[in-house]
């Protein structure tokens, strides 16, 4: 057996040690592969969460709700509108705390309800290099992380996803709507919206790995420097640049570092 198929062995077993879990399920590669095996661990002892607002879009739901029909496993959709919780609106640096607070206290009442043990959620080791205040939420609360207690990383998942026959296995790595914000920056419901609608032109276009990071009313697009010049291609550079400014962008930008997760958090200064 080698050490992939070895780390997932653990994972299974740690699982099985939690008896009965709710997963906090995105429809992402990482809760995705951890509600797969959580299944394949616990059979029926398992309910899958999915939080429902207007920073998670509808072809995540969408995604979310027919993975679990599939897979035979009951599925509950918590509503978790972000902009109503104190503060949050404001962008302030602990923003994730914020929301993952709320939203693991919501899961941990609906796991009581429903006689379930432990809340587990999908963080990895390449969660623990960045600024993720969310995580505090997760400590405090007592959520488990199973990915993270078996070492995993996401190069690894992905693989195991793939050994699994998981859709999701190259699918592009995602975060809440709220996150293509400078922080300090209000949030709203349209601008929400605005970046919901760019990301998905971008990903109906054919782009693989996007972000639209919202300035005011600036768009900054990141996307993998490998597909540079599929965007400025004229006829698809000045089709993004017309529907944006259709969604209501003043300005249309291409950042030339192009995309990586925790753009908006370069400009912390910040112990990680």
């Amino acid at each position: 057996m080698g050490q992939l198929e070895e780390k997932y062995e653990a994972l299974l077993e740690y699982l099985r040690s939690l008896n009965s879990v709710a997963v906090a399920f995105s429809s992402g590669v990482d809760s995705t592969f951890l509600l797969k095996a959580a299944k394949e661990a616990l059979g029926d002892q398992i309910i899958a969460v999915t939080a429902q607002s207007c920073s998670f879009p509808q072809r995540e739901l969408k995604e979310a709700i027919a993975f679990c029909e599939k897979e035979g496993i009951r599925h509950f959709i918590c509503k978790s509108e972000e902009l109503e919780i104190e503060g949050f609106a404001q962008n302030p640096k602990n923003r994730c705390y914020l929301c993952k607070k709320e939203l693991f206290e919501k899961i941990k009442k609906l796991a009581a309800e429903q006689g379930i043990e432990n809340i587990i959620e999908g963080s990895n080791m390449d969660d623990n290099g960045d600024y993720r205040p969310g995580l505090q939420a997760v400590a405090e609360l007592e959520v488990k992380s199973p990915l993270r207690h078996c070492n995993l990383n996401k190069n690894e998942i992905r693989l195991l996803s793939k050994k699994l026959g998981l859709p999701t296995w190259e699918k592009q790595s995602f975060a809440c709507l709220s996150s293509r914000f400078v922080y300090g920056e209000t949030i709203t419901e349209e601008k929400l919206g605005m970046v919901d609608k760019a990301e998905q032109l971008l990903l109906d276009l054919g782009f693989h790995q996007v972000r639209v990071r919202i300035h005011g009313m600036m768009a900054r697009i990141e996307i993998d420097p490998a597909e540079f010049d599929k965007l400025m291609q004229p006829e698809t550079r000045e089709k993004i640049t017309r529907e944006l400014k259709s969604y209501g962008f003043t300005y249309v930008t291409l950042d030339l570092m192009g995309y990586r997760t925790g753009s908006m958090n370069e400009t912390l200064d910040i112990k990680k």
